[in-house]
């Protein structure tokens, strides 16, 4: 996974980061959600309520876990975050390859 295509992303206005930012996104009924994802050294009891609210909502988004910490992920958004939410397909796709 190249983490600095979070950098075009960004740039690109498709991504949505932040715990909350994320969950507002999911909750809209006209997300545009393609993934999420999150860091390394996310806390496991941040990691199981980010699962639980998916869950809860019956959310088919798939979550991969980086192999960049929230330290990497704040040198390229400006941001320290452990959750990112990708809103393009070829975005998401760029990142899982």
């Amino acid at each position: 996974m190249n983490i600095n295509t979070l950098g075009l992303c960004r740039k690109a206005g498709k991504l949505v980061y932040g715990f909350d930012a994320v969950l507002d996104e999911l909750a809209k009924p006209k997300t545009k959600a393609a993934g999420i994802l999150v860091a390394k050294d996310l806390s496991p009891k941040t990691r199981k309520e980010l699962d639980f609210r998916l869950t809860a909502v019956n959310s088919p988004v798939a979550v991969t876990e980086m192999e960049a910490d929230m330290d990497a992920v704040a040198k390229i958004l400006g941001k320290r975050t452990g959750i990112i939410l990708i809103t393009d397909e070829g975005f998401w796709k760029s990142l899982n390859k």
